[in-house]
Order: C-alpha cells, then sequence, then structure tokens
C-alpha cells in the first residue's frame, strides 16, 4: 500500500488539437489514445514517455474543472497523477493523514483508470491525482 510511481501530468490547454501538434513536434511521438471523459467535461490525449504519460485536458463546457481552472490560470501544468495498486486503501491511509479529497469516493477516469483527487488545500497546492487501474 503505496504510491509505486508517477502515473501522468496533466496539462490544461484551451484547444487540444492546437496542442496536439504542439506536443508531437516537442516529444518527437505521436499521442497514443485520445478519449472524452463526459462526467468530467474533458477531451483528453495521451503521450507514453518511458513509464509516465502527459495528459492534455481540453475543456468540453463551460462547468468543467478545467474550464475553470482556465479562467483563472494560464495553460500548463494542472495535476500530478500517482499510480497505486488499491486507491481504496491509499485514501483511507492519505485520509487518516490529514489530506481532504475532492471526490469522497473513487470514480472512473480516462485511460482506464479508477481516480481520486486530494484538494490541493491539504497538499501544499498541488492538485494530485491517485490512478489505479481497472484491467
Amino acid at each position: 500500500m503505496a504510491i509505486l510511481k508517477i502515473e501522468h501530468l496533466g496539462i490544461a490547454v484551451k484547444d487540444v488539437s492546437k496542442s496536439k501538434d504542439i506536443f508531437q513536434r516537442l516529444l518527437g511521438a505521436n499521442f497514443y489514445k485520445e478519449e472524452t471523459v463526459e462526467s468530467e467535461g474533458v477531451n483528453t490525449v495521451f503521450y507514453q514517455l518511458g513509464e509516465s504519460k502527459l495528459e492534455l485536458l481540453e475543456a468540453t463546457n463551460e462547468s468543467s474543472s478545467i474550464a475553470k481552472y482556465l479562467e483563472k490560470n494560464r495553460e500548463g501544468i494542472h495535476h500530478l497523477a500517482v499510480a497505486v495498486d488499491d486507491i481504496h486503501a491509499e485514501m483511507g491511509r492519505l485520509k487518516k493523514q490529514g489530506f481532504v479529497f475532492i471526490n469522497e469516493e473513487p470514480k472512473a477516469g480516462a485511460d482506464n483508470k479508477l481516480i481520486a483527487f486530494i484538494h490541493p488545500k491539504s497538499s501544499n497546492g498541488i492538485l494530485l491525482e491517485l490512478c489505479q487501474d481497472l484491467d
């Protein structure tokens, strides 16, 4: 029961089509997955970088957390995601340590993951996402 590795870095973008081109040229690699997560109001694009990934996030509606983030901030790093093997156990461990979660229960996320977010107010200003593979 612990954090296993950095799973991905989430990057908020205004226009995922434009950003795909920039990141493909920057990384010298094509994205491996494009997905819409209706429940979160985002379009996502993933790039594999060794054992870690980059996720581009574009809002699909004005109430999306990405739309709200971009109202206050410039495009850029939105969250850090870490892989865990048992999200329920890890949430319990972290809650006992005083960390506050945005969602009390894990939910389905992009890239076939079960996810939960720690509120930045309890994690030194970083939005931290716990990710568990659903496979």
